[in-house]
């Protein structure tokens, strides 16, 4: 059985820098953090459920995304054999003023500043997008200096020249300045990935924040944009669409895996969001291959 990480929730922030940083990733995932500055976040050969701000979805091979600075985000890769592949993806940071003012809104960089403005919303871009990429993403993991730079440029160029990309979150989603609630909400995000495969209610989820129910609601929304029943049957459906494609396990058992209460839930949660029933959702994929 393929298994998810349990998420390592944490308020992560990186100290300010006018620089440009560039790694490969080579750790499990799962931290809910949040930091000043943008990322581009390129995930070459892995899969999971990423969640940026409201936003929560499947992603595969080559999955390129730009968040901007101060929104929460994470990856919860899945994984085989109790392992990832080296090296699966590669993250950059950097501040908004990295070109400072005087470049940035010289007319030949109106696309870059439409980009950064856009980004308040995340965005995410096409596998074709994430191909191009790579390799400059890639280059600036062992590049310098003014090479370095052109690799940055080159990333930049394909991002603002998409034809595919596409917001992230609702807008409607508003980025929070204060940190207040933050810790009684990275409890909350930790329990329910960790152990939505069972019931989990709103006095047993307020209970693990350590806030009355009522309030929990309010602050939740306030976070995430959607109810906390809605927030787990999404993250209990992204998991039902990664066991649909990728096994041959029947229905009603992903149901159970998933920790939908009954085979007619798991339908009606699913054709909610999806759209369609889980039947047709696997139908189509096989059509597709």
């Amino acid at each position: 059985m393929i298994e998810s990480y349990p998420a390592e929730i944490q308020q992560v922030i990186i100290s300010g820098s006018d620089g440009l940083s560039v790694s490969y990733v080579t750790d499990k995932g799962g931290v809910w953090h949040y930091h000043p500055e943008f990322e581009i976040m390129l995930n070459i050969s892995c899969n999971g459920t990423r969640i940026v701000g409201d936003s929560i979805e499947i992603f595969d091979n080559y999955d390129l995304v730009l968040i901007p600075g101060n929104m929460p985000h994470c990856w919860n890769y899945y994984r085989y054999q109790d392992s990832l592949p080296p090296r699966h993806s590669v993250i950059a940071h950097f501040n908004r003023n990295i070109f400072g003012d005087t470049l940035l809104y010289q007319h030949e960089m109106s696309k870059v500043r439409e980009l950064f403005d856009e980004a308040q919303w995340g965005i995410s871009f096409s596998a074709g997008d994430a191909r191009d990429a790579s390799k400059f993403m890639e280059g600036m993991t062992s590049h310098s200096g003014i090479e370095k730079l052109i690799d940055f440029l080159n990333v930049l160029r394909i991002l603002c020249n998409s034809k595919h990309r596409r917001k992230l979150c609702s807008e409607k989603y508003r980025i929070e300045t204060d940190d207040s609630n933050e810790k009684e909400m990275a409890e909350a995000y930790n329990y329910i990935r960790e152990y939505y495969r069972k019931p989990i209610s709103l006095e047993e989820i307020s209970r693990i924040a350590g806030m009355k129910p009522h309030s929990f609601s309010k602050v939740f929304k306030k976070h995430t944009g959607s109810g906390f029943v809605e927030f787990v049957n999404q993250v209990r459906t992204d998991r039902a669409c990664y066991l649909l494609r990728e096994s041959r396990a029947a229905i009603h058992d992903i149901a159970e895996e998933c920790g939908f209460a009954s085979l007619s839930n798991f339908n009606k949660q699913f054709r909610k969001i999806m759209g369609v029933s889980p039947r047709t959702y696997r139908e189509q994929l096989t059509i597709k291959m």
